[in-house]
């Protein structure tokens, strides 16, 4: 089994060396091995189901492909992959968990494993097993992993929710560099607006660019959800000057923003109709792929710092958790661990083109973030992330949160116009109340 470490990463690997680590005789000679050796030993005639996120970019779909054949050849346990959006993959688990058959694993988002925690299967001999291997895990992988004293999900990776931005007309509307602080992303908005080339954010359900950006915009104002004890105190003065200011930034988004799902702003921004919107590297990807006039010309940065001085970011978790029901528990345990393996996950990652980001503190070497500068401010999502509690313990009732779209909803209440400040707030604090009661 390859030794992954820091050092033999940085020494010898390139994105086409661990590329073709992941093909052939080579990757089913080293599964075969690992399953010899893996502590978990699959259930005789165990076969498993994995509903998953729809994929943003084709080839990290095809490496996680090829990754579950190679599991299938070493351990004979066959792997049937199914397909939902971010939205559909929380409703199918939640009814899952409460008749109690599904599929055996659900890969999805945030804090899915905190919606019925008591049904998911303890996995701390994973976690710890990983951990001990990689290097540790980042600060909010522990958390998110963590239901008590256990682990009740396999913490995979993050996707970075940053700032795309037009490089070209960013200068012309007298930006340099794309702005790092709250009154200079202001004015950067309005300027751009000014231009005829307009950004927005999405203030629909869209689970991850809406919630991402409405945290943010949230939090880099001192506004919270709940306090250190989950104690709500969302009705306070820093959230209605983060309404504020988030009204002033629509006042200059393209229209039509508040019925955006996750997809929109992608669609936007290739077609040349948006400038600047918060997303994953796949925009970038897909224009490589389709429209590299706009690859040429967008970059990647960091949401801009409010009053605090610190990154306020709400970068997208994908845990994978085993139903409790699963026939093959230890089967399950095992495909978790062997996503996460170097000899995987490295090539894995690189698939993604920095869509993905690492849990596990040793992938920090990949060369995926450094092959291509603009996908280096994807590396260090997780350790900048704050988790979907915010100051608040990641549960149950932050996932409740997360899934109600509460923030983005009182968001787009108040800078569409269909309710004032007050009004806002109140019915958010309301139904922080009853999830939080």
């Amino acid at each position: 089994m390859t030794n992954f470490t820091r050092r033999a990463l940085v020494k010898g690997a390139t994105a086409a060396g661990a590329l073709t680590a992941l093909s052939g005789p080579a990757l089913l000679d080293w599964a075969k091995a690992w399953a010899q050796t893996a502590p978990w030993k699959p259930e005789k005639d165990a076969k498993l189901s994995m509903l998953r996120w729809k994929y943003f970019v084709q080839a990290e779909d095809d490496a996680f492909v090829k990754l579950c054949e190679a599991f299938t050849k070493a351990t004979g346990v066959k792997v049937e992959i199914s397909r939902e959006s971010y939205e559909d993959v929380q409703p199918k688990a939640s009814v899952a968990a409460n008749t109690g058959t599904g599929p055996d694993l659900f890969w999805g988002l945030y804090s899915l494993p905190h919606l019925f925690p008591q049904k998911c299967m303890d996995v701390s001999d994973v976690a710890d097993y990983l951990g001990k291997k990689y290097g540790g895990w980042v600060e909010s992988a522990v958390k998110y992993g963590h239901s008590g004293n256990k682990w009740i999900c396999i913490p995979i990776c993050y996707s970075g929710a940053l700032m795309n931005y037009r490089i070209e007309a960013s200068k012309k509307a007298g930006f340099s560099k794309f702005p790092d602080k709250l009154d200079s992303f202001l004015e950067y908005a309005k300027a751009m607006k000014k231009n005829n080339t307009p950004g927005g954010f999405a203030l629909g359900h869209a689970s991850g660019d809406g919630n991402s950006w409405a945290h943010w915009c949230l939090w880099s104002h001192g506004g919270n959800s709940v306090d250190k004890d989950d104690k709500v105190i969302i009705n306070s003065p820093e959230t209605a000057k983060a309404l504020e200011y988030a009204k002033q930034l629509y006042e200059n988004m393209i229209p039509g923003t508040a019925a955006w799902n996750d997809s929109s702003n992608n669609k936007a921004f290739l077609a040349s109709e948006i400038y600047w919107t918060n997303n994953g590297i796949s925009i970038y990807v897909a224009a490589q792929n389709s429209a590299k006039q706009i690859a040429e010309d967008m970059d990647h940065a960091y949401f801009p710092v409010g009053p605090s001085g610190k990154p306020t970011e709400l970068h997208l978790m994908y845990p994978v958790l085993a139903m409790t029901y699963t026939k093959y528990p230890q089967a399950c345990k095992a495909l978790m661990a062997f996503m996460l393996e170097a000899d995987n996950f490295n090539p894995w990652i690189q698939s993604a083109k920095g869509y993905l980001t690492h849990c596990l503190n040793a992938y920090d070497a990949n060369p995926v973030w450094t092959a291509d500068p603009k996908a280096t401010p994807f590396r260090d999502v997780a350790k900048r992330t704050l988790t979907a509690g915010g100051l608040g313990s990641v549960g149950e009732k932050a996932a409740t949160a997360i899934s109600d779209f509460v923030i983005i909803d009182m968001f787009a209440n108040y800078c569409t116009g269909r309710e004032d400040v007050k009004t806002s707030i109140a019915n958010a604090e309301r139904q922080l109340k009853r999830i939080y009661r």
